[in-house]
């Protein structure tokens, strides 16, 4: 019998946990983060929003559904790596087509499992996010600890690039998938690292819609002549991505407008707030926000390491809607007098409950 592989997840702070590898052998850097959903590690792997990031996840036990055809929200991986405590091998579900061990090697993606990811969880929530590297090399750990080091790291840099769609394209990608007739709201769509599901409940809406790389100029926008304008979740920083923040600047007021995760960022700091990055970030699909107009709390599914200042915000233009009811950060704002609001979390839910699809229907009210 063949002996597993064994692997070292090294941390830029020098803290080493040692388990097997998982995926592709070799090594991969990136920003540990840990997600706490238990389920939809397929959705988390393929989201573009984690691109540059090492994957923890919580839950202990992982992989035991595998890997099917549609769960996808992207067209492959945009994790650097996958950390999980237990894998298995046994594949136990109808759509399953492959095993996670089998999707992360074909990818090329490092991991690594059997090791205590309540420890390296604790470890994150104290020292915060850090860059780290996943290897299944003998090299001295003092080499390794250098490399990590002269890695970039996620602030100061704009990764939304690297994701981003080459060109404008329509959605559904897929003719067959269309719905033969006019349908009744043009949507321009901001891609900072689109996700498939949130494109899927738009059209399922009734939007007719166009992806336009994240640089594109305002006019060009314009000239589609949408009925409204979606901004996109994405990775990294959002400071640094500053041809996006002057485009929505110049599209306020225009059409109406709706952001998500890194959208609201963009939002943001274009009515001149600022953003700051969080400890260890908000990655997980249970994550309780307060929707201040009617008091109610909602379950989301969130990733993010960055946050907009709830106080950056100029108070007599923007209204605060959601708050995060674990550290009080900013969830969510609207502006007073124009048709523009956005949320820091995922209303689409992939993976994660449906608390929050409602957001999408105002959004479809705001270009009636």
């Amino acid at each position: 019998m063949t002996q597993p592989t064994k692997a070292r997840l090294i941390l830029s702070d020098g803290k080493v946990f040692n388990g097997l590898s998982l995926g592709k052998t070799g090594a991969t850097i990136g920003e540990v983060v840990f997600n706490t959903a238990m389920t939809g590690y397929q959705e988390i792997l393929t989201d573009p929003s984690y691109h540059f990031q090492i994957i923890t996840m919580t839950y202990p036990q992982i992989g035991n559904y595998g890997v099917n055809p549609t769960d996808f929200e992207s067209r492959r991986i945009y994790a650097s790596g996958f950390v999980i405590r237990e894998y298995s091998p046994v594949v136990s579900n109808w759509q399953a087509d492959r095993s996670l061990n089998d999707y992360l090697t074909h990818y090329d993606i490092v991991g690594i499992s059997d090791l205590d990811t309540r420890a390296l969880t604790r470890h994150i929530r104290d020292r915060g996010a850090q860059m780290g590297m996943i290897t299944t090399e003998d090299t001295p750990l003092e080499a390794l600890l250098a490399r990590i080091q002269e890695s970039p790291g996620m602030v100061g840099r704009d990764i939304v690039r690297e994701v981003t769609a080459a060109q404008p394209y329509d959605w559904p990608l897929e003719p067959s998938e269309a719905s033969g007739k006019p349908l009744p709201h043009r949507v321009a769509v901001y891609d900072y690292g689109i996700k498939f599901s949130i494109l899927r409940i738009l059209h399922g809406l009734g939007c007719t819609l166009r992806v336009f790389p994240a640089h594109t100029p305002a006019e060009e926008i314009l000239a589609w002549e949408p009925d409204g304008i979606f901004l996109s979740n994405g990775p990294g920083d959002p400071e640094p991505v500053e041809k996006s923040v002057a485009a929505v600047r110049k599209l306020l007021g225009k059409k109406p407008i709706f952001g998500i995760c890194l959208g609201i960022q963009i939002l943001g700091l274009a009515l001149g707030g600022r953003t700051s990055k969080l400890k260890f970030g908000h990655h997980g699909a249970n994550h309780p926000v307060k929707h201040l107009p009617t008091g109610k709390v909602e379950i989301t599914s969130q990733n993010h390491g960055f946050v907009v200042d709830i106080d950056s915000l100029p108070k007599e233009d923007v209204k605060i809607t959601h708050i995060n009811l674990n550290d009080g950060t900013l969830e969510g704002f609207k502006h007073k007098s124009l048709r523009a609001f956005a949320v820091q979390y995922h209303p689409e839910s992939a993976p994660g409950p449906h608390d929050s699809h409602y957001l999408f229907k105002q959004f479809i009210e705001d270009m009636k």
